[in-house]
């Protein structure tokens, strides 16, 4: 707040304050406005009718978005401030580690002169270090793969070349890194193929999602075997735990939904001091399997108790 002994004499610079000040007001009108529909829509999400509730994972989402809208007003009032400097009674937030194994590359920033102004020269008695987050974004390349043909011309004994290398998919244009780095976004990042497929975009490859389906098709095909393995590992297992959890499918041709179930077939010794590895392997099942899976479990484990079996 400015004392009237601070407010310049000249009008046109009390018109410009003035404005300023103004444009501030209609910002924080704003910021108000946005977090007010963000408290709302957060309170019918927690507290509204059952009918009106939000899915539990989008809260996330709801608190996202509040705490982006706050680091937003923090950043303007740091604007609007007249050192330019955040609010020093902002909340502290919570900037995280940085891990010891990520690499560093180091930059030391040297005075202008080394000289000091009495004609002396200046020797490091300490320094200041500070540590940022970088990224390198995804970079595609390609790799080239030549292998040269020999012949000798001396005989016609034939054309020495070494073997094409094995490749999962055979003349396809991914490498296994590629095919890998596919999976991991769509299953473990829940990023769509045809977001996929725009981002590559963006750096000048062209694919259809087509393309990349047939990549992850033939990907699972392959490991395939590595899920019968794990299975069957678990199933050896003295103790399982079992869940069967419902989620919504795409009904292809009927622009609906069905319900499709999956189940988790889960190992876990250690709380009970075991020496087995914790484990878990997923089943897809068009509808509920509780018979089956019952049945499938007195196949490995003999015939168990009702109660073992209750919760199947």
């Amino acid at each position: 707040m400015l004392e009237a002994a601070e407010l310049p004499d000249d009008i046109a610079a009390l018109k410009a304050m003035l404005i300023e000040a103004q444009a501030r007001e209609v910002r924080k009108d704003d910021r108000i406005e946005r977090l007010e529909k963000l408290v709302a829509a957060f309170k019918q999400a927690a507290f509204g009718r059952k009918s009106e509730k939000a899915d539990p994972e989008q809260f996330d989402l709801a608190l996202e978005d509040l705490e982006t809208a706050i680091a937003a007003i923090h950043a303007e009032d740091g604007a609007d401030s007249p050192s330019g400097k955040p609010n020093p009674k902002s909340r502290a937030a919570n900037r995280g580690s940085l891990p010891a194994h990520l690499p560093r590359v180091e930059e030391t920033i040297e005075p202008e002169s080394l000289i000091c102004s009495c004609g002396g020269g200046l020797h490091c008695i300490g320094e200041d270090v500070s540590e940022r987050l970088d990224v390198v974004p995804a970079q595609y390349r390609v790799l080239v793969t030549r292998r040269p043909k020999y012949a000798c011309r001396s005989c016609t004994d034939g054309v020495a070349q070494a073997p094409a290398p094995a490749r999962l998919i055979h003349a396809g244009l991914p490498t296994e890194a590629t095919i890998a780095h596919v999976l991991v976004s769509k299953y473990a990042d829940h990023l769509p193929l045809y977001r996929q497929a725009q981002i590559m975009s963006r750096q000048g490859i062209d694919l259809d999602r087509s393309t990349l389906a047939d990549w992850v098709g033939r990907a699972a095909f392959e490991l395939r075997p590595v899920l019968d393995a794990l299975i069957a590992d678990l199933k050896r297992s003295t103790k399982l735990f079992m869940d069967e959890t419902r989620a919504p499918v795409l009904d292809p041709g009927s622009r609906k939904t069905k319900t499709g179930y999956f189940w988790a077939l889960a190992r876990d010794d250690r709380p009970w001091g075991g020496g087995a590895p914790p484990g878990v392997a997923f089943t897809y099942a068009p509808r509920s399997k509780r018979a089956a899976c019952r049945a499938d479990i007195a196949r490995v484990h003999g015939r168990p108790s009702g109660r073992r079996l209750r919760g199947i």
